[in-house]
């Protein structure tokens, strides 16, 4: 089995890569929903095909990819039956299979954390995907989803520390700089549940945490509710931003970066800036629909620019139109990215 753990550094989120290295075939275990270009390219440069997207619960803390991912790719959107998360394409609870190639996971219910939270056990009990029911050292929090700290200590003992202990736990999270455990290890160390300890002493420490909201909460639960399609407002009313809204790549510098045939597909529903001078743009030639604002006072003109509407740089070959992407996306805006390759691309596309 070909296995990758990925992160994603704004939520501390661990997202796996698994794969039926013979047939092909693949997974994603809670896919971020920013980091989906990244995962389309590893997919395609390991030569798999995705068919299943598996999230363990209802993030609050990070958008799923999962929709977005069904929409590029395909695959299919898999969640706990609990979560009652519409638009989905599989529902799974406690002792459903799902196979990918000659790879088999089990579900384990493992609520607690919330109530629809599932842990994937591969059929060889060596891994186990515990989403936030079980990190290393740690448990998930308790305090809303209809968390619980009793169901929570129940599901850890009898559906993950069951399992044997040479296990491997591959969290959904961590914010110490971990990347694995095993089953014997948080039976021996985990200070919150292993080590002894009793339920009651379990659901004591849990009520004393007194932790903050998750940040993102508010945009997060409501669109993992949709597959991370992000429905029109948010929990309390206001507009919700779209994300993961082109195809971008980042060059090694940084620079978001959208193909000429993306371009091309998107015209009329997005801003095209060129930011060459206007005597080079009608010497060259440019595209239609495009505004002329040369590169030195794009600062100036995009003060009244709404941050949430899309935006794609250009000029002559990409390099003037990239750097001024990273100077948008540095003022804020949520949607910014440059052609690749410029007029230069598009004339040859």
């Amino acid at each position: 089995m070909l296995l990758r753990q990925l992160f994603d550094h704004e939520t501390w989120t661990y997202t796996y890569l698994l794969a039926d290295e013979k047939t092909r075939e693949a997974v994603l275990i809670d896919p971020v929903i920013d980091q989906v270009e990244r995962d389309i390219k590893l997919l395609e440069e390991l030569g798999l095909k995705l068919v299943y997207t598996l999230d363990t619960h209802a993030h609050a803390d990070h958008i799923t990819g999962s929709g977005l991912l069904r929409k590029r790719l395909g695959s299919k959107a898999v969640v706990g039956a609990k979560v009652g998360a519409e638009g989905v394409d599989l529902t799974v609870d406690e002792g459903d299979r799902l196979k990918f190639g000659s790879i088999e996971l089990e579900v384990r219910a493992t609520p607690g954390h919330t109530d629809g939270c599932v842990t994937f056990v591969t059929g060889d009990h060596k891994h186990a995907f515990t989403g936030d029911a079980l990190f290393i050292r740690g448990t998930g929090r308790t305090d809303f989803q209809q968390g619980s700290a009793k169901n929570l200590y129940r599901s850890i003992h009898d559906k993950i520390f069951t399992l044997p202990d040479d296990t491997i736990i591959w969290p959904g999270h961590d914010y110490r700089g971990m990347t694995f455990t095993t089953v014997g290890e948080e039976k021996r160390h985990n200070p919150r549940v292993g080590d002894g300890k009793t339920e009651a002493e379990f659901v004591e420490i849990m009520n004393k945490l007194d932790l903050p909201a998750p940040k993102k909460i508010d945009v997060a639960v409501p669109a993992n509710l949709h597959c991370g399609i992000v429905p029109a407002i948010s929990m309390s009313g206001e507009p919700l931003p779209e994300r993961g809204w082109a195809a971008i790549e980042r060059t090694p510098e940084g620079v978001p970066e959208v193909t000429t045939s993306w371009v091309e597909e998107h015209m009329g529903a997005i801003r095209m800036v060129d930011v060459r001078e206007l005597d080079e743009a009608e010497a060259d030639g440019m595209i239609h629909g495009v505004e002329i604002i040369p590169m030195g006072t794009v600062d100036r003109a995009s003060k009244v620019w709404d941050k949430e509407e899309p935006v794609i740089t250009i000029c002559r070959s990409g390099r003037r139109s990239g750097r001024v992407a990273l100077d948008l996306e540095k003022l804020g805006f949520k949607r910014i990215a440059s052609m690749r390759g410029g007029m230069v691309a598009w004339s040859n596309r």
